[in-house]
């Protein structure tokens, strides 16, 4: 898992796989950030960690060197889970990698998805934000082949950080599910995911 930040997905994910709601193994955390609480999680749950810090780097070189840093844990399947980067060619060419975004398909690419959709609800532009987990087939954002998605409601008398919580709890179960499926696509075809 790519993580950049607090790792609730990652916590949701690990708890999963402890308790066998998911047949799956983390098995590194890599952070491009060194004070990421993620890491204290993975830390904690006894999974290698790795800090990739990518500051003053060229960005070629550095998803360079993060896809081998990466191929060294052989996995399956690369999450990104609060990744804050954009990842080049450089990386994708070698892992296939899935993506969850706390927005509706289409709508609010980028970071700051959650506090986007609740000010254009404030505004009454929409009614509904989302979460959705998404293939990341090149250099896009938030804008790969849908894994998953679902609704989350926007109520009046909503704050920010309430509905920033309603979409966390739909973020851990749904890319659990979503991992799940691309995990079980991939055995019943008997290819890599």
């Amino acid at each position: 898992m790519l993580v950049s930040g607090n790792g609730s997905n990652l916590q949701a994910i690990i708890d999963a796989c402890a308790q066998g709601r998911l047949d799956a193994e983390v098995v590194a955390v890599v952070s491009n950030t060194p004070t990421a609480f993620a890491l204290e999680r993975a830390r904690a749950a006894g999974i290698e960690t790795v800090v990739a810090n990518h500051a003053g780097r060229d960005r070629l070189d550095y998803d360079n060197e993060l896809a081998y840093t990466v191929a060294a844990f052989n996995p399956n399947l690369v999450v990104l889970a609060g990744w804050s980067r954009v990842l080049t060619s450089a990386f994708l060419a070698h892992h296939t990698t899935i993506n969850l975004h706390p927005a509706k398909p289409g709508t609010f690419r980028g970071l700051g998805a959650i506090e986007a959709a609740f000010e254009a609800w404030s505004q009454g532009l929409i009614t509904q934000g989302g979460v959705m987990v998404h293939y990341v087939p090149d250099e896009g954002v938030d804008n790969g082949p849908v894994i998953g998605w679902e609704p989350v409601e926007l109520k009046p008398g909503d704050t920010l950080d309430v509905y920033a919580e309603r979409v966390h709890q739909v973020e851990h179960r749904l890319l659990i599910d979503c991992i799940a499926t691309v995990l079980a696509r991939a055995t019943a075809t008997g290819s890599h995911p």
